[in-house]
């Protein structure tokens, strides 16, 4: 069975991106590998004093995205596609691609919103370091 990374940041696009890579991975027998990358940073805030941590800002956080990441799973597992998920801490584009390497991922499945290249220029996309970057094949689906 050939594994399929497929990032989320619980956008609309995302909802999107996960209903083509459902498509997709039922015409290729696949099974759907769920990531989600959280900042490094969630529980720090600076104030007056200075940057704080605050773990409880943090776990609650982690807590909420856990659940809408088992929240997509449920769905992809009732749409009859083997399923599961994970959630990393760190820099988006090189988790996605270790999480690929570790689970032996067969492709990536990525959403293109088709903004402009000034868009890009200026903001970055993670799609486009993907497939600039990534070994394993990344599929792009325009979710605009």
């Amino acid at each position: 069975m050939t594994n399929i990374i497929v990032p989320t940041d619980f956008s609309e696009a995302s909802d999107r991106l996960v209903e083509g890579a459902i498509k997709f991975a039922k015409e290729i027998g696949g099974k759907i590998c769920l990531i989600h990358v959280a900042p490094a940073d969630i529980g720090f805030a600076i104030g007056d004093m200075g940057f704080q941590y605050f773990p409880e800002v943090e776990q609650n956080e982690i807590k909420q995205e856990l659940l809408q990441l088992n929240n997509i799973e449920q769905k992809v597992l009732a749409h009859g596609v083997d399923c599961d998920h994970v959630l990393k801490q760190g820099v988006a584009g090189d988790i996605i691609l270790e999480y690929g390497k570790e689970k032996k991922a067969g492709y990536i499945v990525m959403g293109s919103h088709g903004r402009s290249n000034m868009y890009d220029v200026f903001v970055g996309s993670l799609t486009k370091e993907l497939t600039r970057r990534s070994q394993i094949p990344v599929l792009v689906i325009p979710v605009h």
